[in-house]
């Protein structure tokens, strides 16, 4: 897990003008294209999401809440199911925060190797080509709405599968080019999916929204974040 988030963190941050590279002019290529670009005009983002958590294709534990996202490189995530709980990158420092433990753990963000950060291209504008080797659809999976298409980003330098197949993000873009899901791959069967609707594009956030002011009697932590949902209990 630790050797394929550092890539990954880095595939979010992605931007439409290098998918050119992989599949200049064709089908594949102007739909993410048209995706990107929505998302890389907008100075904010807001959204609704749902997080689910399964282990050997089990689904062990699913999240929901809302979403902020502020350019370049902030986001504030307000968790409301099953539990009170925020994420928050405010540049600087990747925060968690869980009311009901007392405590705050904050570590700097190029340290970070949480599994939030591949949806960092929300915020940034790092190219997809340096992360890569391929993009294809994927034609394979099945996406959540039969109108929607699923994209498959093979990462460079990804360590293969028993079946033969590089690691991969999958990617799913809906009729009006919003992002609808993306699939995240972890070790030992593991996996985190990220679900969203309701996007909102531009809403007037106030960047005191990207910042973390521990409540009275809160302990602040440096170290490591937890690395998935079902660890953070």
């Amino acid at each position: 897990m630790r050797g394929i988030l550092p890539s990954v963190l880095l595939l979010a941050a992605g931007s439409a003008s290098a998918l050119a590279l992989f599949a200049r002019g064709t089908p594949v290529q102007s739909s993410l294209s048209l995706l990107e670009s929505r998302y890389q005009k907008a100075a904010t983002l807001q959204a609704t999401f749902l997080e689910r958590y399964s282990e050997n294709g089990k689904q062990v534990r699913v999240e929901a809440g809302t979403a902020y996202f502020l350019r370049p490189g902030k986001m504030r995530w307000e968790y409301e199911k099953p539990e009170t709980s925020l994420f928050l990158v405010d540049g600087k420092y990747v925060w968690f925060y869980a009311p009901q433990d007392h405590t705050a753990t904050r570590m700097p963000t190029k340290q970070s190797e949480d599994w939030r950060t591949p949806i960092a291209f929300l915020t940034t504008g790092m190219k997809l080509e340096r992360i890569c080797s391929e993009v294809d659809p994927a034609k394979d999976v099945n996406p959540s709405k039969a109108e929607n298409a699923v994209y498959r980003c093979v990462l460079r330098g990804a360590e293969k599968e028993p079946s033969g197949r590089a690691q991969a993000v999958l990617f799913e873009a809906t009729p009006q080019n919003e992002l609808a899901r993306i699939v995240i791959p972890l070790a030992a069967g593991m996996q985190i999916e990220f679900e969203f609707r309701n996007w909102e594009w531009n809403p007037p956030l106030a960047k005191t929204l990207f910042t973390f002011e521990p409540p009275p009697g809160i302990a602040i932590v440096n170290g490591l974040l937890p690395e998935a949902p079902g660890m953070r209990q």
